[in-house]
């Protein structure tokens, strides 16, 4: 009996050591703290996004704002508002009419602020100083150019043609212009986009088709 009793208590667990509390207690309050950090993390991203709507359905709202800059932020974040925004400094919210020209994109790429007085003074300058230095060239007259070769009327005639055929010219299309290219599952792709767009901007009684996201990187020097 003593020996089934002894080999009972050889068999049974060891008690934990101090040791192995300590290591316990340390995982438990790491799984803690990493289970907040998630649980933080989310409701941040949770408030941003509401954010974020909230912001760009006022832009929407508001006619008489053209553009809204959002200063950089994270990869998460950004994703948010621009799905393939990968390494961006800040984004435009901006309507379609109100599109940037490539002097504005390229002012924000170097980190400058577009002032668009100022940059239409300066094309006017550049403006007038080319017409300024613009030599005056005379009109070509065709009847003194060929009247020594084939007489006043012959020339008067084809300068009178040479006109008539320019201007016939100028309303011809080029049937590569007229052919449609896209395939027929593209076409067919476009439309269904487009009646996408239209029933959901009816849904909301707002059309945002025409509303438009840049992704702007800087150009570091």
């Amino acid at each position: 009996m003593a020996d089934l009793l002894g080999s009972i208590l050889k068999s049974a667990e060891k008690p934990p050591t101090v040791g192995d509390k300590e290591t316990r207690r340390r995982d438990r309050e790491q799984a803690a703290r990493r289970k907040k950090m998630q649980q933080d993390e989310k409701k941040k991203k949770a408030e941003f996004r509401k954010r974020m709507e909230k912001e760009v359905s006022e832009f929407i709202q508001d006619s008489k704002q053209q553009k809204r800059k959002y200063n950089s932020t994270g990869k998460i974040e950004r994703s948010i508002l621009h799905d393939v925004a990968e390494v961006a400094e800040f984004i435009l919210c901006i309507w379609q009419e109100f599109a940037p020209s490539d002097d504005e994109l390229e002012a924000y790429q170097k980190g400058m602020e577009w002032d668009p007085q100022k940059e239409q003074a300066a094309l006017e300058e550049e403006t007038a100083k080319k017409t300024q230095k613009r030599a005056v060239s005379p009109s070509s007259n065709y009847r003194d150019k060929y009247s020594h070769l084939i007489g006043t009327s012959a020339a008067k005639d084809a300068a009178h043609n040479k006109h008539t055929l320019e201007a016939d010219q100028a309303w011809v299309i080029p049937v590569a212009n007229k052919r449609d290219t896209r395939s027929i599952e593209q076409a067919m792709n476009e439309i269904r986009a487009k009646k996408h767009q239209k029933t959901g901007a009816e849904d909301t009684g707002t059309s945002t088709s025409n509303l438009f996201l840049y992704s702007i990187n800087l150009q570091l020097a």
